[in-house]
């Protein structure tokens, strides 16, 4: 009987998390029903949220400087980032389940990285529908607003989701990290994921130092939505900001991804197994 031949390629080596990603695709859409149901429902959220901006501004006409049509620009560039961050990593949520049940030491019995295994363990596929909310939002805010368009500025789109999306993703995985040590603390963690794109949605003109301090720049939740946006709609950053500092949202999310990645590897060397 000849060897068998370890992967050696890229493709080889994504082979098993591809294998998973569909199996999970599989069983959810599955159920037509349920599946359309959950769509649905994902929508309704979506377009809830978005309807509290909308309601804001039947008793102001701007909010920090920004009118609605400004405004669901910063929200479409956030809520659309947050949404596919989520459909993709929303469910490092169930670590919290997998550290009680124990289930997590089966991930250390398979020859990949934990924190891959992980991530592709699963896909949220009803969040699709609120990605959508984002993605209408957003490109109605790039049409009503008066951009003086050019290959700088379509640049910047490109460049504010997806330095948004890993930075929200970083997020999550900042949080499963946080959970080796909190265990029964995920509402302590969600209350700067959840709460962090709540913040991102809206005016970060707003907030008070403090604010800025954590979610301006310790959660960079400024860069994935308001920054980006005042240099597209050509408006002043607040307090004494330079102009170009959307252009830093790369940095953003790099600099989420270092203290992530240093939180999930504290983590997993604190983690001593599920015992039993």
């Amino acid at each position: 009987m000849a060897d068998t031949v370890p992967p050696t390629g890229l493709r080889d080596r994504l082979r098993p998390y591809r294998a998973v990603l569909a199996s999970r695709a599989r069983s959810q859409t599955s159920y037509r029903a349920s599946f359309t149901l959950d769509l649905a429902s994902s929508l309704l959220i979506g377009v809830v949220e978005l309807a509290e901006i909308w309601v804001l501004f039947h008793s102001v006409t701007e909010i920090g400087g920004l009118d609605f049509a400004q405004v669901l620009l910063v929200f479409g560039l956030a809520d659309l980032c947050f949404s596919l961050a989520d459909m993709s990593f929303g469910h490092c949520d169930n670590l919290p389940t997998y550290l009680r049940a124990g289930t997590l030491d089966v991930f250390y019995l398979r020859p990949q990285p934990l924190l891959l295994q992980l991530v592709t363990s699963d896909i949220s596929l009803r969040r699709l529908s609120r990605a959508l909310v984002g993605a209408t939002a957003l490109t109605v805010g790039l049409v009503v607003n008066d951009i003086a368009w050019s290959p700088a500025h379509v640049l910047m789109v490109i460049v504010a989701v997806i330095s948004g999306y890993a930075t929200f993703a970083g997020m999550f995985v900042w949080a499963g990290g946080a959970q080796f040590f909190l265990i029964e603390g995920a509402e302590t963690t969600n209350a700067f994921v959840y709460g962090g794109r709540y913040a991102a949605t809206q005016p970060a003109s707003v907030w008070n130092r403090p604010l800025w301090a954590v979610f301006g720049f310790f959660f960079p939740m400024a860069f994935t939505g308001f920054l980006p946006a005042l240099w597209l709609l050509g408006i002043e950053p607040p307090y004494g900001l330079p102009d170009g500092v959307g252009w830093c949202a790369p940095i953003a999310a790099a600099w989420t991804w270092a203290w992530a990645l240093l939180s999930w590897r504290l983590g997993v060397r604190h983690y001593q197994g599920g015992g039993g």
